[in-house]
């Protein structure tokens, strides 16, 4: 691999790495997956082994989301992220269609919404809305890379990859839940020296 490839991936690492770490110490802000997305953007080569991962990237992270809810027999995260990702590919394909807009690079006219980044920010929105922000930082790191890929690729312009992850997002949301580790809790309470004992369980 020519030296230039290898600083642009040595880069990139660098990039997601230090957004991943700073994403877990300041979890709530969303101004930081804003500020990942336009850090990736800074990538400029035009390298095909970048678009190549893109490519992986659409099938590994919706892939690696259905497989963990399976995994762990988290039997309603599965059926979430399944309505999550149909809603999402039935929206995508029929703007694609109705709009009907020209790839930048002229390959075919349907560039508008972003295919790539609608199915991996689907999937990163169930992954940190189901499970938490330990999990969901890097998949969003994934997510943008992907998006920055179609980019660089010349396959979409921002606007289609920004709808694209709109799209994405809006969908897993509409159906995500978080991940309820402890199903039974008991409390207990006392007032004016009368003791009351709850419990309840989470279906």
């Amino acid at each position: 691999m020519p030296v230039a490839h290898l600083l642009t991936a040595f880069e990139m690492i660098s990039i997601l790495n230090n957004a991943i770490l700073i994403i877990r110490q300041y979890p709530k802000s969303p101004l930081l997956i804003i500020l990942l997305f336009l850090s990736i953007l800074r990538l400029s080569a035009q390298d095909k082994t970048i678009t190549d991962i893109g490519n992986v990237l659409l099938i590994a992270l919706p892939a690696s989301s259905l497989g963990s809810t399976i995994a762990i027999g988290d039997k309603q995260g599965t059926w979430q992220f399944t309505k999550g990702f149909i809603l999402n590919q039935a929206l995508t394909i029929g703007l694609k269609v109705a709009i009907d807009k020209p790839r930048p690079d002229l390959s075919n006219n349907s560039s508008f919404p972003s295919g790539h980044t609608s199915t991996t920010f689907q999937s990163a929105a169930f992954i940190q809305k189901r499970y938490g922000w330990e999990y969901g930082a890097v998949a969003y790191a994934l997510a943008g890379f992907t998006g920055y890929t179609r980019l660089q690729g010349d396959k979409h312009d921002g606007w289609d990859v920004l709808a694209g992850a709109i799209i994405g997002v809006g969908s897993s949301y509409i159906f995500t839940t978080p991940y309820q580790k402890n199903h039974m809790k008991i409390s207990f309470n006392s007032t004016n020296g009368n003791y009351l004992l709850g419990y309840s369980y989470k279906f």
